[in-house]
């Protein structure tokens, strides 16, 4: 049968491959399988979701500067429109619309997206991963203006600037050390009094001169129209209110990988990212495959995202062409 052939009960058509989420590893994917002449369904997601737009996180980013083949840097929104051009280009269709149901126990596998029901051979989970934040008012306003997740992609911006970043695990300590490499100062903003970091970790960042903590603090305001201008603490045992005058935040107070809709399906770890075998990207479930975010609790970057929907393409056609489609 071709990707189009009608279903069983000849109201859909069964097709090769569908692809839940359009982020740069659902988008790679989109690529690679309409190459291969899969003619690949995308359920991109809602544009009014946080946590499921088309796109991904990228079109919550300003400017990035670690993407291979762009020197002189390239705006988050305008890199995903270009992988989805391209996906288009040789073929992808794309449905946007935030799948609300799967029911991989039949196959052909079953997605449910808006009022629609679609067949599929194989899936492709590239639901990714959302920042948890803190949840104040201009918060998610100003992500990309001052406001950042990621010191990795953004650090470089804030070379000889006075940042702050909030939390007291690996990660918080982890964006610290990193951070110290450009700004003038880091200041770790923790609730407690005590890190929930490890030890090694607490080591090397009481031992960093670059970075001061402070204890029994969260952040209560987050100030700036256009950028942010600075932010407002309150101590966690007085209430005492004090000004923090920063250029930045960085929020590490952990992620989220959006699985919950693959929940009574998919294998996950203790943490909820999906579990895919060693060196590939099969699930648990034959024909089910994961890539970017959603499985990766490591890297978390848009270029091993691209990586992995380039490495789930391959494996959904091999499965293909293994059984005779």
């Amino acid at each position: 049968m071709t990707s189009a052939d009608p279903g069983s009960d000849g109201a859909a058509p069964v097709r090769d491959v569908i692809i839940i989420g359009s982020g740069p590893a659902g988008l790679t994917a989109a690529i690679y399988t309409a190459r291969a002449r899969l003619a690949p369904l995308v359920i991109e997601g809602e544009p009014s979701s946080t946590s499921d737009q088309p796109g991904g996180q990228l079109m919550l980013t300003t400017e990035v500067e670690n993407y291979p083949g762009f020197p002189d840097g390239v705006m988050g929104p305008e890199l995903m429109m270009s992988f989805r051009v391209q996906a288009e280009r040789f073929g992808a269709e794309f449905q946007t619309a935030k799948a609300t149901r799967v029911n991989f126990d039949e196959r052909p596998f079953v997605v449910w997206a808006g009022d629609e029901r679609h067949l599929g051979r194989t899936v492709i989970v590239s639901t990714g991963a959302q920042s948890l934040l803190l949840g104040l008012p201009n918060e998610e306003r100003l992500i990309g203006h001052g406001v950042s997740t990621c010191a990795t992609c953004d650090g470089f911006f804030f070379r000889g600037q006075e940042i702050a970043v909030v939390g007291g695990g690996d990660s918080a300590l982890e964006e610290a050390l990193f951070l110290t490499r450009f700004a003038s100062k880091v200041h770790v903003v923790h609730r407690r009094h005590e890190l929930r970091a490890s030890k090694i970790m607490q080591d090397r960042a009481f031992a960093n001169d670059g970075i001061e903590f402070l204890w029994n603090c969260r952040v209560s305001e987050i100030h700036g129209d256009e950028r942010l201008e600075g932010l407002t603490l309150t101590d966690t045992v007085t209430g005492e209110r004090s000004a923090l005058d920063v250029t930045g935040l960085f929020v590490a107070i952990g992620h989220r990988p959006n699985t919950e809709l693959f929940a009574d399906w998919l294998d996950r770890k203790p943490n909820g990212y999906l579990v895919t075998q060693a060196d590939s990207t099969r699930t648990n479930i034959a024909g089910v495959f994961a890539c970017g975010d959603v499985q990766d609790d490591c890297y978390r970057q848009a270029v091993t995202a691209a990586g992995s929907g380039c490495q789930a393409a391959i494996d959904a056609e091999r499965w293909l062409e293994a059984h005779g489609h």
